[in-house]
């Protein structure tokens, strides 16, 4: 389980997340093992691999909700919002989406104040936050996902892919909604993706899982033909955005 750290040091890059030699198992099978790595605060974190790698798992057991052997540590501070890669709730349920967060807000204890602010973060427009959430795209339902994890004003986002599921334009209008809030925000972000390009373009760090493998360094370090082509089994090929 997570301990804090101690106060970070003014004179070093802080610290929001550290991670040393994190291992899971279901039963006897491992999921992923001797995961270490450090990231600072502010910076984007993409998690890659295959299918079946434990990325996911990953994402669980930093929220605290897996059993883990090794250690990770928060930042004192931190405040996470998540969001799933599903999420158990019917879209014919109706409940509209400010009734969704204010359910939230409710259970949680907290002031609805920060719903309208919330909203209007994510784009999502007067009608359509009062529609049911089963009346919304893909992409709207994404956004009110994100505006549920930043109610309650998280300094981490850990989002396990967001764009599953959504067409080509809203997958791109999410990524760059995602890189906007996380500078507006001065959020560190957390983000499982399958969508290299994007990777390559908005990470500062990526982690990838696979099977007993781990990699982690700059976009530019881990997204070579060569590491994806072993990691993957198969040749990778992406889109490089030039800026």
């Amino acid at each position: 389980m997570g301990v804090p750290l101690s106060a970070p040091n003014p004179k070093l890059e802080e610290t929001v997340l550290e991670v040393d030699k994190l291992s899971v198992k279901f039963g006897t099978r491992p999921i992923f093992r001797d995961v270490s790595f450090r990231l600072a605060r502010g910076a984007s974190l993409a998690v890659v691999g295959p299918n079946g790698a434990g990325k996911t798992v990953l994402f669980r057991s930093l929220i605290g909700a897996i059993p883990v052997e090794g250690t990770f540590r928060w930042a004192p501070d931190v405040r996470i919002g998540y969001v799933p890669q599903t999420l158990d709730i019917a879209r014919d349920v109706p409940i509209t989406g400010i009734d969704f967060l204010r359910a939230k807000v409710a259970i949680d204890r907290m002031n609805d104040t920060s719903i309208e602010n919330t909203l209007n973060l994510v784009g999502l427009s007067a009608q359509t936050r009062n529609v049911p959430i089963g009346s919304l795209s893909g992409g709207q339902f994404q956004r009110l996902l994100v505006a549920f994890a930043l109610v309650g004003e998280p300094n981490v986002l850990l989002l396990d892919e967001p764009t599953a599921g959504v067409d080509e334009p809203g997958q791109e209008r999410l990524n760059e909604l995602v890189h906007r809030l996380q500078q507006e925000q001065q959020l560190t972000v957390l983000l499982i993706s399958h969508e290299l390009s994007i990777v390559y373009r908005y990470a500062t760090d990526v982690l990838c899982l696979s099977g007993d493998q781990v990699h982690f360094g700059a976009p530019r370090t881990i997204l070579t033909p060569d590491l994806l082509h072993r990691l993957y089994g198969t040749p990778v090929a992406f889109h490089v955005h030039e800026h």
